[in-house]
């Protein structure tokens, strides 16, 4: 291959592209709606953020400020969680619009995360919003399919193709050069979005930028950035496959098509339907019917405490409850509590498992479309994926069963076996144990996990940036003047 010529095919492709007049327009269009998708999710980012950060201090304040009382009502009186938007979920919403991000916890129940932003907004949300990672995955492949269809095709009906071949140039350097040019116009949107969106957050002060949002944001760059040298490369091969400009263009708005509107939503149904997913009531009923044959530890004559309560006086040696060196109702909550929630992350595990595998079946799609890889990878590095979703859930469970076992361990403490009910000053506690419960904190998981969770992607788009460069070797000896 000569690399000057193809270069000088690139400039030359570029060059006659910006003379017309229509891709300014689609410039300017563009230009306006990025701009839109970065203030719009600026201002959610930070709005959100101050709601929920308001709400988990209004939500402590309430913990601290209660007074003395049995700790076992406090573990009922419960606590909150939010969770905090990632700062790159400026850049890409994901799933967050249709995901909770807050939920009361409380003893013996594991209550559902809720409050998400359509379950308060009108059905036009289902539509999709305007994010900065929507516009690249869909309307800017739109565009450079626009721009490239006639790329080849239109010279080889003007008849310069054939000039060009004969003055000699091989199929290998115009292909090549063609995609460049046509990379290099990509990159007139896709630099730009990417430098503001860096200015903007290191130069905010609301957000705290660590070394994993470093590399959380170069990888985005990077996987934006293959992600349009796959795009430029289909369009330039399938335009240099047609015979004329208009097969070229239906063929890309076809793909355009299968891409980004047909193919993930048909594997999305097909997930569904191989692996269906039990309703909520299915799966409370199941737990309950569960909970109920393990034993009710409210119950004295449940028969699985029962045989507890013999198998704890006889191990210290007593007759009766009263004798023992801690109270035993907080011991048979400590008890009830560890057995509620291990078979409740056990249902909640298997219902997790089958939406991995609902997903999978859209996340295997990455090798027959590089939109669901882009896609994919985009979502888990900015934090709006489903796994980060999860991650908030475990992490509001395990504060949960903390809390209520530091109740219950409390009250084996400090309260007496005379005490026949949780009311009454004589069986209550100083409040001061309340503060020193730490308030909940939600954490990002790191970007190796981010990693780990969408490997398949990142390797699909490797696939499909090595793939993309090889078709080109490939076509260029296959590929007819006429």
């Amino acid at each position: 291959m000569n690399l000057k010529l193809t270069i000088l095919i690139a400039k030359q492709f570029w060059t006659y592209t910006l003379k017309s007049k229509p891709v300014y327009v689609m410039l300017f269009v563009i230009c306006i709606l990025l701009a839109y998708a970065m203030y719009s999710g600026w201002q959610s980012y930070v709005i959100q953020n101050e709601i929920r950060t308001h709400y988990q201090h209004q939500a402590r304040e309430s913990w601290e400020n209660n007074p003395d009382k049995h700790p076992h009502r406090m573990a009922h009186f419960g606590s909150f969680a939010f969770r905090l938007k990632h700062p790159l979920s400026i850049f890409d919403f994901g799933m967050e619009s249709f995901t909770g991000n807050a939920v009361f916890l409380e003893a013996h129940k594991q209550n559902t995360v809720n409050f998400s932003e359509a379950s308060f907004s009108t059905g036009l949300l289902r539509f999709g919003e305007i994010s900065m990672a929507m516009l690249l995955q869909t309307l800017i492949p739109l565009i450079i399919f626009f721009i490239g269809f006639a790329s080849i095709a239109a010279e080889r009906e003007s008849g310069t193709l054939k000039i060009m071949l004969t003055q000699g140039a091989s199929w290998k350097d115009i292909l090549f050069g063609k995609s460049l040019g046509m990379l290099g116009l990509s990159l007139l949107l896709f630099i730009p979005v990417f430098v503001i969106l860096f200015l903007w957050l290191w130069l905010s002060n609301s957000i705290v930028f660590t070394n994993d949002e470093w590399w959380r944001y170069m990888g985005i760059v990077g996987a934006y950035f293959f992600f349009f040298q796959v795009i430029c490369t289909i369009s330039i091969l399938v335009s240099a496959s047609s015979k004329t400009s208009k097969d070229a263009l239906i063929k890309l708005l076809a793909m355009w098509l299968v891409f980004v509107v047909l193919l993930p939503k048909t594997t999305q149904a097909f997930g569904n339907y191989l692996y269906p997913s039990p309703s909520k009531v299915e799966f409370d009923s199941k737990m309950e019917k569960e909970l109920v044959l393990k034993g009710d530890s409210h119950n004295p004559d449940d028969s699985h405490y029962k045989a507890l309560k013999d198998s704890v006086l006889q191990a210290h040696n007593v007759s009766s409850v009263k004798d023992l060196p801690f109270n035993y109702g907080g011991f048979v909550m400590r008890e009830g509590e560890k057995n509620s929630s291990e078979i409740y992350n056990r249902h909640l595990n298997e219902l997790l498992q089958t939406y991995r595998q609902q997903n999978s079946v859209s996340r295997y799609t990455a090798f027959i479309n590089p939109y669901i890889a882009v896609k994919n990878i985009s979502m888990a590095l900015s934090g709006t994926d489903f796994q980060s979703y999860v991650s908030f859930q475990e992490q509001a469970e395990a504060y949960r069963y903390k809390l209520a076992q530091k109740m219950n361990e409390l009250q084996m403490e400090f309260v007496s076996n005379d005490a026949t009910s949780s009311a009454g000053k004589s069986n209550s506690i100083s409040k001061k144990h309340w503060v020193e419960f730490p308030d909940f904190e939600y954490q990002f998981f790191s970007v190796s996990t981010a990693v780990q969770s969408e490997i398949s992607s990142i390797i699909a788009l490797a696939i499909w940036t090595l793939a993309s460069s090889g078709f080109i070797i490939i076509f260029s000896k296959k590929v007819k003047t006429i």
